[in-house]
């Protein structure tokens, strides 16, 4: 079956031949220091580093992480091809280390949030959202919100080590939201 857009003001009834192929690659985040970020992301979301480039001319570096699914092919051994590889996938991560950050105590990047508002967060889809919580408090995950609190029940959110948020949901449990 086709699929076809919900229809909303401004959508296009159908994406123009033009955009055939066109794929969301990555979204990115700056961190203050990769470690931190790069343990969270991997140990706690289960995300794996792709790939690593870095700009010495421009003091920084980029890192992309994926969260791979069984069956997936590995990723090519050699830089190019690798790289290369990386910018063909869907749902990629990115951060940007500008170099020095981690060494300044007072740095902080604006996480979208406090005032005035802009970037709002990410989101990872879980198999069991209460197996997911206890994993979180289980390593100390910082909680903005959790499923029973608020009024948009059975969705959580947490906070990376840069403070930017994370939604955290169970697909089976939102049908009714926004009903």
């Amino acid at each position: 079956m086709p699929f076809t857009t919900e229809n909303q003001p401004g959508v296009a009834a159908q994406p123009d031949a033009a955009t055939a192929g066109f794929v969301f690659n990555h979204s990115m985040l700056r961190v203050k220091d990769p470690q931190p970020a790069l343990d969270f992301y991997t140990r706690i979301l289960g995300m794996r580093l792709l790939r690593k480039l870095d700009f010495a001319e421009m003091k920084f570096s980029l890192y992309f992480l994926h969260r791979p699914q069984a069956g997936d092919a590995p990723p090519p051994d050699g830089a190019g091809e690798r790289t290369a590889w990386t910018f063909a996938q869907r749902g990629i991560l990115e951060f940007t280390h500008n170099w020095g950050t981690e060494a300044d105590p007072a740095f902080r990047y604006h996480d979208g949030n406090a005032q005035p508002q802009g970037f709002g967060h990410i989101c990872f889809s879980v198999p069991d959202l209460d197996a997911a919580v206890a994993w979180f408090d289980r390593n100390g995950v910082a909680f903005v919100k959790r499923p029973e609190q608020g009024k948009m029940k059975d969705v959580a959110f947490i906070k990376d080590p840069d403070g930017y948020w994370i939604e955290i949901v169970e697909a089976g449990r939102l049908q009714g939201l926004g009903r």
